[in-house]
């Protein structure tokens, strides 16, 4: 049989051809989450889950946080702000566009920021912005907002998931069909098990290297270690399966790259109800508690023990863990004079983070030494959500604040565990007020000691983040410095 040299050449050609293309690095990727968002309006949710999907891949603000937890330009391209602090003028990039096709402008900042500090609003963050005096339109391209006293952390509020930038054509319908100005578009939310999206080609920005990412919720920590055995997750940032990580390690397929998070994990008490209302009571549980025991058996050994709310690794951060030391015999004795000398019977309901799940299993045995017994109620994030965060319907509760420093949590009195302390909201009016980092850190030392010496919560252990990545992947976040799966700079490998 005879061949031509061009039927040689093309054969050649067409064998190459298909080499290269097999050796393609991929473009979609999949990224496994434990929790399911509720809604995916960052601007009308409070869960961890929503900024997890969402944040700086489909909405932007006008500042952002940096891996390292720095703050960097987003749609704002610049700013300055007046001597007194006061006025902060915003210059926006020029050419971006919502998904939907309309234009991002200055109208559409005033828009959203004057929602997020409205009377009726529903941010779950609306003390951010309750210290913007006014938002005004200068041109399209401009809008300057003025504050009512200066506020050194303002252009760190800005970059919350809280704050990204929403339209009024479509804010409607942001809750199931997201709209943003993001590198990534909604593509399709399939309830219960995954959320698309996909690469914006009319970006205003630097493009994407992916072309699709896939959100697949997996609650069960068995079940997500299976997933990324089998090749099915490409990543999990904050892996639910700590007692696992040592078989990634030893699988060159994959990564497990350990770092740290925002999330102040808390048994949060309830301050109103009857029994810890008592600061003595209070006292005890704090006491009752081993929080080694649990970072070892719940997490497997990843965790910082914490005193307070407040981060570690944050140069501010005071070691108050000697206040709440584990001693059951002070709790005992607490008890006795708190009126409780045989202890008293409440409830534990628990989201369904393992940290919780298991943590809880824990605690309920320690604090039954002590003579206090719970009712462990299991609860999905959307009735955790409705039952603790709104009604506060509970006496003790675990969960992570994965928020960026948000010790000003302490200064809301109908938050969740309802602690009303004046000098406490004083300390965070003077925080805001404060521009000297001096000053700053040492308002911030007085309200991490505040509130151990109060014994609001129960302070457990700040959240490790350990995530398990395939090894072809490149440029996801080691760190969390706020609550997000960035996808902007992720790319994978040959």
């Amino acid at each position: 049989m005879k061949f031509s040299l061009r039927t040689i050449a093309i054969a050649a050609a067409m064998a190459l051809s298909g080499a290269f293309a097999a050796q393609a690095a991929r473009t979609d990727i999949v990224i496994g989450m434990q929790l399911e968002p509720p809604n995916l309006d960052p601007t009308s949710g409070a869960a961890a889950a929503i900024d997890e999907v969402v944040y700086a891949n489909i909405f932007e603000g006008l500042t952002r946080y940096r891996p390292d937890g720095s703050i960097a330009p987003a749609l704002a391209e610049s700013w300055d702000i007046s001597d007194d602090g006061l006025v902060y003028t915003f210059r926006l990039h020029k050419g971006v566009k919502f998904h939907d096709g309309t234009a991002m402008d200055a109208s559409d900042v005033k828009f959203s920021l004057d929602r997020a500090r409205a009377p009726d609003s529903t941010n779950a963050q609306k003390g951010l912005f309750k210290g913007i005096k006014s938002v005004e339109v200068v041109d399209p391209l401009t809008v300057r907002i003025t504050l009512k006293q200066p506020n050194g952390g303002f252009l760190t509020n800005l970059a919350w998931g809280d704050a990204v930038i929403v339209a009024p054509e479509s804010i409607a319908t942001d809750a199931t069909k997201p709209i943003g100005t993001g590198p990534f578009k909604f593509r399709t939310w399939v309830k219960g098990d995954r959320v698309e999206i996909v690469r914006n080609p009319d970006y205003w920005g630097t493009p994407v290297r992916l072309e699709k990412a896939t959100f697949k919720f997996i609650s069960d920590p068995t079940a997500a270690f299976a997933a990324m055995m089998a090749g099915d997750i490409d990543a999990f940032p904050g892996y639910p399966a700590p007692e696992t990580l040592p078989q990634f390690k030893a699988d060159p397929r994959f990564k497990v790259v350990v770092g740290s998070t925002e999330g102040e994990t808390i048994l949060a008490m309830n301050n109103k109800n009857e029994y810890f209302r008592d600061r003595r009571v209070r006292e005890a549980v704090a006491h009752a508690i081993n929080r080694q025991e649990i970072i070892d058996g719940a997490m497997f050994g990843y965790g910082t023990p914490i005193g307070t709310h407040f981060a570690p690794h944050n140069p501010a951060y005071v070691d108050l863990t000697s206040l709440s030391q584990y001693d059951p015999a002070l709790s005992r004795k607490l008890l006795a004079e708190a009126g409780y000398p045989d202890g008293f019977t409440t409830t534990l309901k628990l989201p369904p983070p393992s940290y919780a799940r298991r943590g809880g299993e824990i605690i309920a045995s320690q604090l039954r030494k002590v003579g206090i017994k719970v009712k462990i109620t299991n609860l999905e994030w959307a009735q955790w959500l409705g039952e603790v965060f709104k009604q506060k319907n509970y006496g003790l509760t675990i969960v992570s604040h994965t928020e960026p420093m948000d010790i000003g949590i302490y200064a809301r009195p109908n938050y969740y565990f309802q602690y009303d302390n004046p000098a406490f909201q004083k300390l965070m009016k003077d925080l805001d007020a404060a521009t000297n980092p001096t000053r700053r850190a040492a308002i911030l030392g007085a309200a991490q000691t505040m509130i151990a010496e109060d014994y609001v919560n129960g302070f457990l252990f700040q959240l490790a983040r350990t995530s398990v990545i395939n090894a072809k992947i490149r440029g996801m976040w080691k760190n969390s410095p706020t609550q997000a799966n960035d996808l902007t700079g992720v790319y994978w490998v040959d």
